[in-house]
């Protein structure tokens, strides 16, 4: 079953930012843009890349009222460690959440109940909780986040303008669709 357009799931958890430990929970996504962000386990070999990527856009990302979400099956403590031991971890400022229940990575509907791990899952959910974008890679596949950062700007653009959708490799500015009997079949 797919999770677009349904609300995310309650959950509480342990994170590690800005070098303390916080709790985060589904009441703290509400109200503003979220992307969470999973990956298999801290101290790994793309999952760090993909990781500082983020890090490295960051800022793009508040600047469109956007928080990221990192999750992991890896405990709070483990992302301490990986965040204090790693120059490219050590650039992330968003939070890292723990799952080692793996309760939230279960509502996603990312987990590997084989492996207890988390696939590479990207969920961009909107003010309201709900899931507007998903993206899951293999393993091997690391994501790209310029490209999460045009997602969430289409996201954000459809959900402010009813009645428009963004084409494929839509960029901000560029024109978007206006669905209507008069537009089927002429693109």
């Amino acid at each position: 079953m797919s999770v677009i357009n349904t609300e995310i799931k309650p959950f509480k958890a342990t994170a590690y930012k800005d070098g303390k430990f916080i709790e985060v929970s589904d009441a703290d996504v509400k109200g503003k843009w979220s992307v969470f962000f999973f990956y298999p386990a801290d101290f790994t070999f793309v999952c760090p890349t993909e990781l500082g990527d983020v890090a490295d856009h960051y800022a793009e990302f508040q600047k469109l009222g956007v928080e990221i979400y990192s999750v992991s099956t890896d405990t709070h403590f483990t992302h301490k460690a990986w965040h204090d031991s790693s120059d490219t971890i050590g650039k992330v400022k968003y939070p890292m959440i723990g799952d080692p229940t793996l309760a939230i990575s279960r509502n996603f509907e990312v987990l590997r109940e084989d492996q207890g791990l988390a696939n590479r899952g990207t969920y961009i959910v909107d003010p309201q909780g709900v899931i507007q974008a998903l993206e899951i890679t293999a393993e091997g596949i690391g994501r790209d986040a310029k490209d999460l950062l045009r997602k969430v700007k289409a996201a954000q653009y459809v959900a402010a303008h009813p009645g428009e959708v963004c084409p494929a490799k839509w960029e901000e500015g560029a024109t978007t669709l206006k669905p209507s009997f008069d537009l089927v079949g002429k693109i």
